[in-house]
C-alpha cells in the first residue's frame, strides 16, 4: 500500500471521529431524561423495558472493544501511545474513545518482546470463538424476541438509541478502514488480499471469523524481542 493510501486512510479515520464527535454533542443525549431511564434499565437487566434489538446492541458495545482489544494489545508493545487506556475509554463511549488510537498509531508490521498470558488469551482462537458465541446469542435474543418496526422508530426519535446504533456501525466500518488490521495480518504473514476483503465485507462476522481463523503471531518475532 503506498504512502498516500496509508495517510488517506488515517485522514478518513480522524473525519469520522471528528464527525461523529460533532453530531453527538449537536444531539446532547445527555440532555434527555429517557437516555438515563433506558440505560439504568440496560444496566440493571430490567430487560422486559427495553426492545431487544437495544439490549443487543448495547451489549455488543461490549464485545466490538474485545474484537479490537485482541489486535490493539499486541500492537500497542510498538506505540507511544497507552493502548490499554483507549481500549477503557471505548467501553464507556465508544468510537470516540477508540477513533484517536486508530488515526495516532505508527504502523508497525512485527511484533516485538515477550507474550506473556493476557497477550495469549486474547491471541487465542478460544477467545474469538467466545465473541463469536455472544454475538449469536444476543442476534438470535433480538430476533426472536425484537420489535423490528418499533425499535426502528426509536431510532428516529430518541437520540441514546439513535447514536448507539451508529456507534455500532461505526466500529465495523473502521475495523477494515484502519491499518490496524493489515498490521495484524503482515505480523501473522497472512499477506492474501481475498482474506482482508474477506473480513472488510462481511461486517462484525468477518472480524469474528478472522479471530477465529488467523494465525498465531509469528515465532521469528518473538524471538527478535527476546534477542540481547
Amino acid at each position: 500500500m503506498s504512502l498516500i493510501k496509508r495517510f488517506s486512510r488515517r485522514i478518513c479515520v480522524g473525519i469520522i471521529w471528528f464527525g461523529f464527535t460533532l453530531y453527538i454533542l449537536w444531539l446532547a443525549p445527555l440532555d434527555r431524561p429517557e437516555s438515563f431511564t433506558l440505560l439504568r434499565h440496560l444496566l440493571t437487566f430490567q430487560l422486559d423495558q427495553v426492545n431487544s434489538y437495544l439490549v443487543a446492541i448495547f451489549w455488543m458495545m461490549g464485545v466490538w472493544p474485545m474484537i479490537y482489544a485482541c489486535l490493539m494489545f499486541a500492537d500497542g508493545r510498538m506505540q507511544k501511545l497507552p493502548a490499554f487506556l483507549y481500549f477503557l475509554v471505548s467501553n464507556g463511549i465508544g468510537i470516540v474513545g477508540l477513533a484517536p488510537y486508530l488515526a495516532l498509531r505508527k504502523r508497525s508490521q512485527i511484533f516485538i518482546g515477550q507474550v506473556d498470558w493476557f497477550l495469549q488469551l486474547l491471541d487465542s482462537h478460544f477467545m474469538g470463538v467466545f465473541l463469536s458465541l455472544c454475538t449469536i446469542g444476543l442476534l438470535s435474543y433480538a430476533l426472536l424476541t425484537g420489535d423490528w418496526p418499533n425499535f426502528i422508530e426509536q431510532w428516529r426519535t430518541i437520540p441514546f438509541i439513535h447514536l448507539i446504533t451508529l456507534d455500532f456501525c461505526l466500529m465495523a466500518v473502521l475495523f477494515p478502514l484502519s491499518p490496524l488490521l493489515d498490521d495484524d495480518m503482515a505480523r501473522r504473514n497472512l499477506q492474501n488480499a481475498w482474506v482482508f476483503w474477506s473480513i472488510a465485507l462481511l461486517p462484525l462476522f468477518g472480524a469474528l471469523f478472522y479471530l477465529c481463523l488467523r494465525p498465531p503471531l509469528q515465532v521469528e518475532a518473538r524471538e527478535q524481542g527476546e534477542t540481547p
